[in-house]
Formats: structure tokens, C-alpha cells, sequence
């Protein structure tokens, strides 16, 4: 076996690698003669391609991978498998066939589960579909990039572009990029409630899942926003909730980090959570009740319905100077009546601008429908008797009797 250095720079961990491909070439004994390492000059990581025996990779290979194995080894970075994709079922029908894939995306690490040293990056659905081949006696050649040494920045990279080549959700793009920024998101949702202990945040959203990275930062992001409101001006300022960006860098995000750098220990904040928990927990209760079953999934995710997170959670800090009305819009998930939201009634109200196909207040997450949700909870606090249909029309009365005001205060500005 001969290697080749095709970088554009100096190799200075050269010994260090040498060593690192023999083991890797003694392993799994790809078919070339001759390794060619080769720089992405974008990241400076090393890796090389070559042609490897499904069985070697099935053996010495997990798609179960950490993105950062030092500090939180026990988070993953790959999506899940999605199992009734008809583009994976095809995949595994091909491998048995005896198709040889390619664009399989490895990292050969030996520093953490030793037994498996080829970490799987991207392919781990036809990584799956060579396992299950293998199962026929079906033993094909693939094609595997594999890259060594490479440090968390380079991996959170690779993984990136190594999803680019499928269709990825941006929650799961959102999940990886915060992990390498750290496990706080994380470990604060987990101990308010919001995820499980131990729990990842969703790679997507979908019903009854766990919450995203998307969700946890326009929590945070409008408790903020609504606290520098004071609740005795909020029916004179513009009251409009924000929804995080998610698939790619959160301007508004990072910027909050950087300026709240003790929001994790910020015990109003984690009060608001952990009363959000309750209401999402609440609210699915209710429509699981009976027997167990699940009567309407749209009405039991009602609390996870971006625009109705983004406003409970902005009320939450415009409150925080009236405890007593911030009392009562926690204790709306205790109302008996009905479910927490009244998803029933919250269907049914409409203005007469909204186009027919509108399914009623918190199903969409626009601009108009944010700023009605905020006006709707701040009522409902200035009451504490729940979600009525009386009270979610004049919250949307509110709301266009303050759009009106703000403008004719802007054009006044312009006399």
C-alpha cells in the first residue's frame, strides 16, 4: 500500500496520519494500491476515496455517531431513518440486486467506539440497505470518502455538506449547528420539561414529536421580546411575536446569546417554560383521554403551532411586571372546562378579511396571525376565565383597532 499526498498545503500532522491510514488499510482493505490524501481546502480536512466490501463496512461501521464525541457523546448528529420512504425501499431492493452505491461519507475515527471505527456520515440509509443485503449473501463493493483527523468544526461541516445530497429538514440542520455551539438549549429544555431527560430535539417537526431547535429559540427569543414591553403600554406599542429562522445561521439568535449570557440561569424565563410545558402537556392530554387514543392530532399539537408558541411565550415576558395577570396566563392550562386552547372554538373564529380556506385562529404562523394570538392571550389574562369564542373575536377586534391606531399615528408623523 503507497500513499499519496494530493493537498494544497504542507501536510503537518503527516506522521500522525500515516499511521492512522495503515490501520485504516489493514482493516478494510479497499481494492487501491495506492491511497491518495486529499485536502477540502474550504475546511483543511484530509480524507480520500476508495472502494470498500460491504461486509467491511457493515462490521466496522455505525451510523449511530455523535457530532461532538468529547463534550456530548450522547447526542447524534444523523437524522432519523426514514423508514417508509419509497426512495429507501427502492434503495434496499437495488442492493440485493447487487447494486454498488456510492457518495457513502465516513469519518475513520478509533478514539471512541473502538470496535466500530468507521463513523457513517452521510448514507446511512444505503448503508442499511447494504446491512440488509448482506443478510442474502449479497457482498458488493462501495465507494466511501473516508476523512481522518478531523476536529468538531470539520465534522459539523462534513455533515452538512454531506446532507446537501438529500432532501433534510432545516430542523435537523438547526439541531446539528447547535450542538457544536453546546448542550446549553438543550440541557435547559430538558430540566423545564419541554424535552425528556436524555432527550434530543426533533430532526423535523411532525405530530406528537418532541419539540425543535426552531420551537426552543422563539420561546426564548419572545420571552425577551415581550419583556421590554411593559403590560400597561401594550395596547399602545406594536405587539408582533417573531418566529426563529431556522435551516441556517439566527442572526437574532446568536445576538441574544451574546447579550443575555445568563439567560440559562435566568429563573423567570425557566418559570415560563416550565408552565409551557404544562400547557402542551395539557393540551394533548385532553385529546388522548380517552382510552389512550388520539382524537385529533391537529387540536392535541395546538400548543406547538409556531404562532400560538411564539405569542404565549412573548405575553410571558411582557407580564413579568403584572404578576397577577402573568399568574393567570399560566393558569390557563388548568381551565377544566375544555382543553387548555380551546382548539373547538379557535377553529371556528374568523374575520371576515380571511380568505375561505382560513381553518380558524392558530392554524397559521403569518404576521397578522401572530399579532391576533398575542392580542387573544393578553386578554385572556386581563379575564383569567379561559378561551371563549367572545373573547377570541374582540381579541381580533383588538388587534385591528391597534393596526388602525398605529397607522394613523405614522401618517399623523408625516403632516
Amino acid at each position: 500500500m503507497e500513499i499519496s499526498y494530493v493537498a494544497s498545503r504542507n501536510v503537518t500532522i503527516k506522521d500522525k496520519l500515516n499511521n492512522t491510514i495503515t490501520q485504516f488499510y489493514k482493516l478494510f482493505n479497499p481494492i487501491e494500491d495506492k491511497i491518495y490524501i486529499l485536502e477540502d481546502c474550504f475546511s483543511k480536512a484530509l480524507y480520500c476515496e476508495c472502494h470498500i466490501k460491504g461486509s467491511k463496512i457493515v462490521s466496522l461501521g455505525t451510523i449511530d455517531n455523535p457530532l461532538d464525541p468529547d463534550n456530548q457523546p450522547e447526542y447524534r448528529a444523523n437524522r432519523d431513518i426514514v423508514e417508509d420512504s419509497n426512495a429507501f425501499l427502492q434503495m434496499k431492493d437495488d442492493a440485493v440486486k447487487k447494486r454498488s452505491f456510492s457518495n457513502i461519507v465516513a469519518e475513520y475515527n478509533d478514539t471512541f467506539n473502538i470496535e466500530k471505527p468507521l463513523k457513517i456520515i452521510g448514507g446511512q440509509h444505503r448503508f442499511i440497505a447494504i446491512l440488509e443485503a448482506l443478510k442474502k449473501g449479497i457482498d458488493q463493493l462501495h465507494e466511501v470518502k473516508v476523512y481522518f483527523l478531523l476536529n468538531t468544526d470539520q465534522r459539523l461541516d462534513v455533515q452538512l455538506i454531506s446532507n446537501t445530497n438529500i432532501v433534510v429538514s432545516p430542523d435537523l440542520l438547526d439541531r446539528m449547528m447547535e450542538t457544536v455551539k453546546g448542550p446549553e438549549l438543550r440541557q435547559w429544555c430538558q430540566n423545564i420539561g419541554l424535552l425528556n431527560e436524555g432527550e434530543d430535539f426533533a430532526d423535523r417537526k411532525q405530530k406528537g414529536g418532541r419539540i425543535t431547535v426552531r420551537a426552543a429559540r422563539t420561546f426564548i427569543l419572545n420571552y425577551y421580546e415581550g419583556k421590554e414591553i411593559k403590560s400597561d403600554t401594550f395596547s399602545k406599542k406594536k405587539t408582533v411575536p417573531i418566529i426563529a429562522k431556522t435551516g441556517g445561521v439566527d442572526d437574532d439568535w446568536e445576538e441574544l446569546k451574546k447579550k443575555k449570557s445568563t439567560m440559562w440561569q435566568d429563573k423567570d424565563l425557566a418559570e415560563a417554560g416550565r408552565q409551557f410545558s404544562i400547557l402542551i402537556k395539557k393540551q394533548y392530554d385532553y385529546y388522548t383521554r380517552e382510552n389512550g387514543k388520539l382524537a385529533n392530532g391537529d387540536f392535541a399539537d395546538k400548543a406547538l403551532n409556531y404562532a400560538i408558541l411564539a405569542a404565549w411565550a412573548y405575553l410571558s415576558g411582557v407580564l413579568q411586571n403584572n404578576r397577577t395577570r402573568l399568574q393567570r396566563h399560566y393558569n390557563l392550562a388548568d381551565q377544566k372546562k375544555c382543553d387548555p386552547l380551546n382548539a373547538k372554538v379557535l377553529a371556528k373564529v374568523r374575520h371576515k378579511t380571511d380568505p375561505e380556506n382560513y381553518r380558524g385562529l392558530g392554524s397559521r404562523t403569518d404576521v397578522k396571525e401572530r399579532g391576533r394570538l398575542a392580542e387573544l392571550f393578553y386578554f385572556q389574562a386581563e379575564k383569567g376565565e379561559g378561551i371563549t369564542k367572545a373573547l377570541a373575536e374582540a381579541a381580533i377586534a383588538r388587534y385591528y383597532a391597534k393596526q388602525a391606531m398605529l397607522e394613523a399615528q405614522e401618517a399623523e408623523k408625516k403632516v
